[in-house]
């Protein structure tokens, strides 16, 4: 045999070799193992969000928990103050939660994820939690309205009398987040809070009680998450959606894994699932407003250029939670 031939027999050895190795590390690195996921979403869209993974990642077995934020914490707290928290991922809806989770420890940074592509002001410095979509809050409006608002302030006019719904941030998260960046508004603030009081505004439930509240013409006119009215507008509800011009809150349905997590390695697959393309995509597809720039709106959304965003600082709204709601409660009761 040449040693031409030897040479190359043993480099094909090598080749093959190495290539075995390789494979044999990517199903070593492969996640696995059962992923313990605490969420806010609704339940179809929890669903279709852990079929998804699990498609991309087979060998991970998800056992999810799904309910409004504020019993999500409530859970997750009663858990923690045990010394047995549950879940290794969360994916609830609001930052401000996670403000406070992260002050507390209870969150696991990672730093290595690549975000460059989204907009900084979505995600925490420490890389601690991270932005997977917009939930704005804006107006609904019943189709038998005769007054049609531009603005939040056209709430305030007397057409608007005894016609409002409104989420209570008592319940809610994302009514948490629009109260506190409406109050931190100069030019609404909770002058315009005592406004819709006087206006005998109905503060009661979470989101989906004003969507049926106005759908169903109890009220005209309510503050809701954007995709209740524009899903069910697309299926003949009548209803619209506006986006004020003075702008809208949003929650970001933020993801982080916890510094418990028993299976850390499923968590960092399962938060690159929700801001890899795939994930953005699926994001689009259930009709949420993506938080990757480059990823089309969904149908019956306006042009994200055009969207604008109200300033929103959620380390001061973590600061300041409890000074909101209990003036909340001195406005609308409790």
């Amino acid at each position: 045999m040449s040693s031409l031939h030897r040479l190359t027999l043993a480099a094909a050895s090598l080749a093959t070799v190495l290539a075995t190795s390789l494979s044999a590390t990517s199903v070593l690195a492969a996640p696995s193992g059962k992923l313990v996921l605490y969420t806010s979403q609704p339940n179809a869209d929890a669903q279709a969000t852990v079929d998804a993974f699990t498609a991309s990642y087979p060998e991970v077995e998800v056992e999810w928990f799904r309910d409004g934020t504020t019993k999500v914490m409530a859970k997750l707290r009663s858990e923690i103050a045990a010394g047995d928290p549950r879940p290794d991922v969360l994916l609830i809806a609001d930052n401000v939660n996670m403000e406070s989770l992260e002050a507390d420890g209870h969150l696991m940074a990672y730093p290595e994820l690549d975000t460059s592509a989204y907009d900084p002001s979505l995600m925490d410095e420490q890389a601690h939690w991270f932005s997977t979509k917009l939930i704005t809050t804006g107006i609904i409006v019943n189709d038998a309205a005769a007054m049609k608002p531009a603005s939040w302030k056209d709430l305030l006019k007397a057409e608007a009398h005894g016609q409002i719904a409104m989420p209570s941030p008592l319940t809610s998260g994302a009514a948490t987040i629009h109260m506190a960046t409406l109050t931190g508004n100069p030019d609404l603030g909770w002058e315009y809070y005592a406004g819709l009081a006087e206006q005998d505004a109905l503060a009661d439930g979470g989101n989906g009680g004003v969507y049926k509240a106005v759908a169903g013409g109890d009220k005209l006119y309510g503050f809701v998450v954007d995709f209740l009215p524009i899903r069910n507008k697309a299926d003949g509800a009548p209803v619209s959606f506006v986006f004020p011009e003075e702008g809208v809150s949003a929650v970001t349905e933020p993801v982080a894994i916890m510094s418990t997590a028993q299976n850390p390695e499923a968590a960092r697959a399962f938060v690159e699932f929700l801001l890899s393309s795939e994930g953005q995509q699926l994001a689009s597809d259930m009709g949420y407003l993506p938080a990757h720039p480059d990823v089309a709106v969904p149908k019956g959304f306006p042009a994200r250029d055009s969207i604008t965003l109200m300033p929103f600082d959620p380390a001061s709204a973590l600061k300041d939670d409890r000074a909101n709601k209990e003036h909340f409660m001195d406005l609308f009761g409790g």
